[in-house]
């Protein structure tokens, strides 16, 4: 198998930080390009929009901005190899946007986290997070569901 390009998706959650050192590893063995994409729920601007009395054009201006710096503040925590990564921010179901622009960038390698910031509740002991599995059945390339335990490493203190 030739890994090319791996595309990470991420939610900031430590799940997503688990999967990205999984991702990181991967890259370094194949020489693959990273890609860490970060998708804004257009259900939870369309929410904001409304409880703020805001546009959603606006609204979805500032969470760009904002989820760019969260991105870097993720890498900064969770790159410790200091591997060049592109960082993306999309809008939209978060399911969907990560199913197509994974196929528009042609990624040969999905790695998601298996439970997002809403964690690990009774259902997702049997089935993983629901993103997770749309994704699944959505890709035709391999996705790598990395799961958060308290074996996982976490990121070095003060990274």
């Amino acid at each position: 198998m030739k890994l090319q390009s791996i595309l990470v998706a991420t939610d900031f959650s430590e799940c997503s930080g688990a999967a990205f050192r999984a991702a990181s590893h991967l890259a370094q063995t194949f020489q693959a390009k990273l890609i860490l994409l970060h998708v804004i729920s257009l259900k939870r601007v369309a929410v904001l929009s409304e409880y703020l009395g805001q546009q959603e054009e606006a609204l979805t201006g500032i969470l760009r901005e904002r989820a760019y710096r969260l991105l870097a503040e993720f890498l900064k925590r969770w790159n410790a190899a200091g591997l060049e990564v592109e960082s993306l921010v999309a809008v939209g179901a978060p399911f969907q946007e990560i199913a197509v622009i994974a196929r528009d960038l042609a990624a040969d390698l999905v790695v998601i986290g298996g439970y997002g910031r809403k964690g690990r509740g009774p259902i997702e002991e049997v089935f993983f997070g629901s993103t997770a599995e749309k994704v699944v059945r959505l890709l035709p390339c391999a996705v790598l569901c990395v799961p958060f335990t308290d074996e996982t490493p976490e990121a070095p203190a003060g990274s």
